[in-house]
């Protein structure tokens, strides 16, 4: 079947799952609607009927619509009991699953009932039924490229001997210093050949995954902090000098729990900016910690999890070393990783094509997201972040740093920002921390307000107070070029946020108005509204200005401008001092664009509406195609990307300031971190685009 991709290996531990949740990454940027089947799902650990964490995680995914429930085939059992009628059932499943989908992504069996060559020649069989090519998944790791051209040349030869095709093959969890000749010596296999290096963080357990093992009971700590990785074990027999020596990044500190001094000093250590930061401590041996540490520890408001056990020291390390994690959807930060391996070491675009998998005409919001991060991530510039000690935003450069989004800059207190982080179990360990009371950059930033500013009166003493503020001192670092942009108003106003941009920035030569515009994702179409937050009652000269800003601003991110000038009547049917302001500014905006396709004035359904269009203005290149909607005034515009957002159930990014020389954006207050994210992606593109 076009347009799928059956996902199999020939033996467990291949990280099969990370390759599966890359590829269905990769065709949720290109088709509308995505699927996922597993022809078979595995049983838990203890040998029950369970949820499959590998289906679970990829229909977790924004682009899947359908449940967990519809995208299962057969159980082991039923492949036992009767192979042939197990198959009649999984072909007879994914042709339900695939009539509802525009790509289909099928998770081949993991190897945990019996792990022979059958199995692989079973998921060949059922590739060959469902008419879908093989993407073949090896385990490179510590193998040589003779050892794993070998093994392909095996599993080519039995799925053809099954009659199934091949699409690509991906060798996974390969020596970093293997990548090439590994990648070279899978060439000539028959399909395109990529290799993955192996990401320790993958196969790491997370502290939630170290519960059932040694019998644990939580004691204190954030539930949420639960998914930290652990990277490894510190057993604390020693003093406590010697146990801070031997700390490292995401341990777990088994320690007694009659040792309350080595529990406090971890529990600082972990909080310090001079230690690394720990996945949690846990209590052995039975004993309880002493009423004056627990009460200690709770006035603290301590969020690392602390897990007590009544093994034995040896018993509970034993236990321990033999945990393994999975890539799960309760475990974020590696499906983050996950990903970006998989964007960074295949070829997602040949991939697709390989499989012919055509490029949706819609534009989805799940699509218009990809395509902002993919273009972030392909030329990747330096944000700042002066609301540095916000959860939200410390959340968000957790993220942004994981996909490589942009190098970030956050604004606050080093000591503070540090604490934050370890509380809240993210890593911002990549970002730059910067205080907004450091003296030789308040230095620097003050001589340059006071230079741009004195003509307005401000002097050096004024301008040393004005940019220790978060916002100043932020767009004094863009003004600098100590960043490309900047991103704040997740706790600071609109106002608070731009008033530095606008003293300091200034716009773009040719634009007399900073204005703004949010991305409106409907359900397959990407459209411009501009002005929604900034400019209350424009002139014609400043309407002009933002039709041609947001025009460009579309044009920035893909979107073809055909600019809709909006009034309350089309064409010449209507009269008033509104109508006129809308005709000037359609006047203004082809003097100054020739080339741009605007129509004005005009109605939103005429813009909107090709039925419409035809009998309001036929003819007219813009009418029925609009993609960027200009509103006359601050209130239709807020009052109608609002109403578009709730009734349409509409994603609206924004809003995106344009205008400016350099891009400053603010966020709403009420922002989530995906919102951060987003708008931090597009900042950083207005920076690739130099500035506007």
């Amino acid at each position: 079947m076009a347009n799928s991709v059956y996902v199999a290996s020939v033996e467990g531990f291949t990280g099969k799952s990370t390759v599966a949740l890359g590829v269905l990454e990769q065709f949720s940027r290109r088709v509308e609607r995505v699927a996922v089947f597993r022809p078979i799902v595995r049983s838990d650990l203890a040998g029950h009927a369970g949820r499959d964490y590998v289906l679970d995680l990829l229909t977790s995914h924004d682009a899947v619509a359908l449940s967990y429930e519809d995208c299962v085939g057969v159980s082991y059992d039923q492949v036992h009991a009767d192979p042939d009628a197990a198959l009649d059932t999984i072909v007879r499943r994914f042709h339900a699953v695939a009539g509802q989908a525009d790509a289909v992504v099928v998770v081949g069996s993991d190897y945990t009932d019996v792990g022979t060559p059958t199995e692989f020649s079973y998921n060949a069989k059922i590739a060959a039924n469902l008419g879908v090519p093989v993407l073949l998944v090896l385990n490179g790791y510590r193998r040589t490229p003779r050892e794993v051209r070998t093994i392909a040349d095996l599993a080519v030869a039995e799925l053809h001997a099954n009659h199934g095709s091949l699409s690509a093959v991906i060798a996974n969890r390969v020596d970093q210093e293997l990548l090439t000749s590994i990648t070279d010596g899978l060439k000539g296999v028959g399909a395109p050949a990529f290799s993955i290096p192996e990401e320790p963080l993958l196969g790491q357990p997370s502290v939630a995954d170290l519960l059932a093992p040694i019998g644990a009971g939580v004691l204190s700590g954030d539930p949420h902090l639960l998914s930290r990785e652990v990277t490894g074990l510190v057993i604390a027999g020693m003093t406590m000098p010697n146990v801070l020596d031997r700390l490292f990044e995401g341990a777990a500190v088994v320690t007694a729990g009659d040792r309350p001094e080595v529990v406090l000093g971890v529990l600082m250590a972990h909080t310090s900016r001079n230690f690394p930061q720990i996945s949690t401590i846990i209590l052995n041996g039975g004993f309880e910690l002493p009423d004056q540490v627990q009460r200690l520890i709770a006035g603290l408001s301590v969020t690392l999890p602390i897990l007590e056990t009544g093994l034995s020291t040896q018993a509970t390390s034993a236990a321990l070393t033999a945990v393994r994690g999975r890539l799960t959807k309760a475990s974020p930060r590696k499906v983050d990783v996950a990903l970006a391996l998989f964007a960074q070491y295949v070829d997602g675009r040949a991939l697709l094509d390989q499989l012919a998998v055509a490029r949706s005409s819609a534009v989805t919001p799940l699509m218009f997201e990809h395509r902002l991060v993919d273009q972030a991530v392909a030329d990747r510039k330096h944000i700042v972040l002066p609301e540095g000690e916000e959860d939200r935003v410390l959340r968000a450069a957790d993220v942004l740093l994981r996909r490589g989004v942009a190098d970030l800059t956050l604004l606050g207190d080093p000591i503070a920002i540090s604490a934050k982080a370890a509380s809240l179990g993210v890593d911002v360990a990549a970002a730059r921390v910067v205080s907004p009371d450091d003296d030789a950059l308040g230095e620097r930033f003050a001589a340059e307000y006071h230079r741009l500013r004195q003509h307005r009166g401000i002097d050096l003493e004024q301008a040393r107070e004005l940019v220790r503020d978060v916002s100043y001192f932020g767009t004094m670092m863009v003004q600098l070029g100590l960043a490309d942009g900047m991103v704040s108003g997740a706790v600071h106003t609109t106002a608070h946020t731009i008033r530095p941009a606008l003293e300091v920035v200034k716009t773009v030569p040719g634009v007399s108005a900073v204005s703004s515009v949010f991305f409106m994702c409907l359900q397959n179409q990407v459209l411009v509204y501009g002005d929604c937050a900034i400019i209350p009652d424009p002139t014609a000269e400043q309407l002009a200005d933002i039709a041609t800003s947001s025009a460009a601003t579309a044009a920035a991110f893909g979107i073809e401008p055909r600019v809709a000038m909006l009034s309350y009547s089309t064409g010449s049917s209507g009269t008033g001092t509104d109508v006129q302001k809308v005709s000037k500014a359609t006047t203004i905006v082809r003097d100054r664009a020739p080339h741009l396709l605007v129509e004005g004035p005009i109605q939103y359904d005429a813009a909107i509406d090709a039925a419409v269009a035809r009998t309001k203005l036929p003819g007219s290149p813009v009418a029925g195609r609009a993609t960027v909607f200009v509103f006359p005034d601050l209130n239709t515009g807020n009052n109608t990307y609002k109403a578009v957002q709730r009734s349409a159930n509409a994603v609206a990014v924004g809003p995106v300031l344009q205008g400016l020389r350099k891009p400053v954006n603010d966020l709403s207050r009420g922002a989530t971190v995906r919102d951060i994210v987003n708008t931090v992606a597009i900042t950083a593109i207005q920076a690739q685009q130099g500035g506007e």
